[in-house]
């Protein structure tokens, strides 16, 4: 038994945008008592792929089975799953309505054994945060890493990937399969929180700042703060702004 409860919410903002192309969600498995799933992604180009990450994540996680403890590889591998799934469909969508569609992927397992993992492809970030501090943070290293050994690209060429349509790291592109980066924490405790965000926030705050937001508030309090602040920050010239928080509390 953990030494915990789940304290947890979820948040959007549409900024200056004309319409909402985040989705984020919060989870129970049908199948899999215990265990919870935080999902979040930003459709490019409208919304199908954001809904469509959202949907095929609810129902491979309402077929998930993790019998009497699922370890940490086969939790990492339902993620793979989600993120392949809903990158194929995706790719198939778009092939019959002659329509471009992409989205960015973040997702996160907890189970009720104390233990996380997440897996990451695109812009969007998860932050792990211990008692206000930052221990990890999503980011686009290990991809930048994967250009220059994979696709032997030079440093410079990789750092500048967003600017290719070829090299562009999301779900549905065409030309190349995500590259997805897994990670994982054990022995989880009170004090420990995830943040699950789209560019639309994360691009206004130092990881200092959303530490000590989400750490001294509800999750429901600090999403309304930041969401205000970001707006504050952008000048009215802000994206979609979505976010999840869970946050592990002394039960």
């Amino acid at each position: 038994m953990t030494a915990y409860k789940i304290e947890a919410g979820t948040a959007q903002h549409l900024g200056n945008r004309p319409q909402q192309n985040d989705r984020v969600a919060l989870m129970t498995g049908a199948r899999a008592p215990g265990y919870v799933l935080a999902v979040l992604s930003d459709g490019i180009a409208g919304a199908a792929g954001s809904e469509q990450a959202l949907h095929t994540a609810k129902q491979m996680f309402d077929e998930f089975k993790p019998g009497d403890r699922a370890s940490v590889e086969r939790l990492a591998q339902l993620l793979r799953d989600i993120v392949q799934e809903t990158h194929t469909v995706i790719k198939m969508n778009a092939v019959a309505a002659q329509s471009t569609a992409h989205a960015t992927f973040v997702g996160l397992v907890l189970s009720p054994h104390g233990e996380a993992v997440w897996a990451h492809v695109g812009d969007s970030r998860l932050y792990y945060f211990h008692d206000g501090k930052c221990e990890t943070r999503t980011g686009d290293a290990a991809y930048v890493e994967h250009l220059t050994s994979s696709d032997r690209l030079p440093p410079e060429a990789a750092r500048n990937h967003r600017k290719s349509k070829l090299l562009l790291n999301v779900l549905g592109n065409d030309r190349k399969d995500p590259f997805v980066t897994v990670g994982q924490r054990a022995a989880l405790a009170p004090g420990d929180i995830f943040v699950l965000c789209t560019d639309g926030l994360w691009h206004f705050f130092t990881d200092a700042e959303l530490g000590a937001a989400t750490a001294r508030s509800s999750p429901r309090q600090a999403s309304e703060m930041l969401i205000n602040k970001a707006g504050e920050r952008s000048q009215g010239k802000g994206g979609n702004c979505s976010m999840a928080i869970v946050k592990l509390v002394a039960a």
